[in-house]
């Protein structure tokens, strides 16, 4: 995953992404086209904590604790390839809207990485209030 394969294999997708975004006629009224992006290693890679020799990508048992001090440092780069499609959708028509597993606690480290790394305007951010990621997502969608 650190390789060039990756990279190669998230621009495919990017572009796939793209190439379909291209196709969804707009509506012309008010209303808002959005796009949602998930924003854990969808836009914001959390490779770096995973290749650490003592998380080894998963090897060992997850440690919450540890990746919340992560998360907390607010250092995540961008996945490669989704800033790119990210200002492709904004010039298509979309709004962005980020949703997240992460704690609403988090907001504003979120945000700050997210600007710092060229992600600068979206509709909204939407982080979890309860302990279960998962059930928020699909309740949120």
């Amino acid at each position: 995953m650190l390789g060039r394969q990756y990279r190669k294999d998230v621009q495919a997708v990017a572009d796939l992404a793209y190439n379909f975004a291209k196709t969804v006629p707009l509506p012309r009224d008010l209303r808002p086209n959005v796009w949602i992006l998930d924003v854990a290693d969808t836009v914001l890679s959390n490779l770096p904590y995973y290749a650490q020799p003592d998380v080894a990508f998963g090897g060992t048992p997850f440690n919450s604790t540890k990746f919340a001090i992560w998360e907390q440092k607010g250092i995540s780069p961008a996945v490669p390839g989704i800033l790119d499609l990210y200002k492709k959708l904004q010039s298509l028509g979309f709004k962005i809207v980020f949703i997240s597993g992460r704690s609403e606690s988090l907001r504003e480290v979120t945000t700050k990485n997210l600007k710092n790394l060229g992600f600068t305007t979206w509709e909204k951010l939407i982080l979890k209030q309860t302990s279960d990621a998962a059930n928020f997502k699909g309740c949120c969608i």
